[in-house]
């Protein structure tokens, strides 16, 4: 395969592009990529040109183009083995499984420190699940549900899946997911949901009774349903990103007179309360774990060929109740 990369050139448009060929440093290694996760939420705001351009990428991420102005590379999940090592490595990381934040592409360089070791029989595809049952573990963190409560999770894409499961194994009173796409509702209920409700024909969920609410469904009016969910005290999480999409919010009499908190949830940073105990390394060694506890294969909708990518990028945007996580295969 010739070395290449995807690159975003305008809005709804994605091609492969040659690259130079990946010479590992002396402190590098070179990847040979196996599988990539596309993202739906922050990607797909890519893809539509739904970001502001002069939003920075996360400096987490160096690896990547400057912004999000077009053309760019983006992805955040590539699974590889190494095949070349610089003169300054260890002949055994030759053959190694490793996974890494980096854009889709054929192949990559990265100095060890930024690779994170995976074991040899470790299904590629799965491994690419990673940033997002991280991203799980920062919500499950951020919200600190507790003993005996109500949760409500709004929207049942990966990551609302992923959430759904490891909130599964809180001692709540009740689990309740909402999503208006069946089969996301019948994924929820396996992975542990007491509750599904499609929000265009079941109200039920709007008792206000709720005492913690997580927004996941990348909409931002659904905020309002959020917020309209708890109780006198309760706690909404949003982990979704609206990018440049605005609807009103209503902060109105409930909002204001029930003490809601409204609390951010991104995963680049860990929340301050958390910071003397927890970092990165833990919270993504955390999520590892978690990761064997997920059916991966009943998220993964989709295997498409890199070359293919434009098409599974226009099957995320325009067919969202066929789709769960598209994952690129470099085969």
């Amino acid at each position: 395969m010739s070395e290449s990369a995807l690159y975003f050139t305008a809005p709804r448009t994605v091609e492969p592009r040659s690259i130079d060929a990946a010479r590992p440093a002396p402190d590098e290694v070179c990847v040979e990529t196996q599988a990539s996760a596309i993202s739906a939420g922050t990607e797909l705001l890519v893809y539509r040109d739904e970001i502001p351009a002069e939003t920075p990428i996360d400096d987490v991420l160096s690896a990547f183009d400057g912004d999000f102005s077009y053309p760019l590379r983006y992805g955040y999940s590539a699974v590889g083995r190494v095949v070349d090592c610089g003169s300054r490595v260890a002949d055994d990381w030759l053959g190694r499984a490793v996974f890494a934040f980096r854009p889709h592409q054929t192949y990559f360089t990265a100095t060890p420190d930024e690779l994170v070791t995976l074991d040899n029989d470790v299904d590629p595809a799965h491994a690419t699940l990673l940033p997002t049952v991280e991203t799980a573990t920062n919500l499950v963190l951020d919200a600190a549900p507790l003993l005996g409560e109500r949760v409500v999770v709004f929207g049942a894409g990966v990551v609302g899946l992923s959430t759904t499961r490891l909130l599964a194994n809180f001692p709540l009173a009740e689990l309740v997911v909402v999503d208006p796409i069946a089969h996301r509702r019948a994924v929820a209920r396996e992975f542990g949901a007491d509750r599904v409700v499609d929000p265009s024909g079941d109200t039920n969920v709007l008792d206000a009774d709720f005492d913690l609410a997580i927004e996941l469904s990348g909409q931002p009016d659904v905020l309002n349903n959020a917020v309209d969910a708890v109780g006198y005290d309760g706690r909404v999480v949003v982990g979704s990103w609206y990018g440049s999409k605005r609807t009103p919010v209503d902060f109105g009499g409930r909002f204001h007179r029930n003490r809601t908190e409204i609390i951010s949830s991104q995963v680049s940073t860990i929340a301050p309360k958390l910071r003397g105990r927890w970092d990165r390394e833990r919270r993504f060694e955390t999520a590892r774990t978690w990761l064997s506890h997920l059916d991966c294969e009943r998220l993964i909708s989709h295997r498409i060929p890199f070359e293919q990518a434009a098409d599974a990028y226009k099957l995320l945007d325009s067919s969202p109740e066929s789709t769960l996580q598209v994952v690129l295969s470099y085969e």
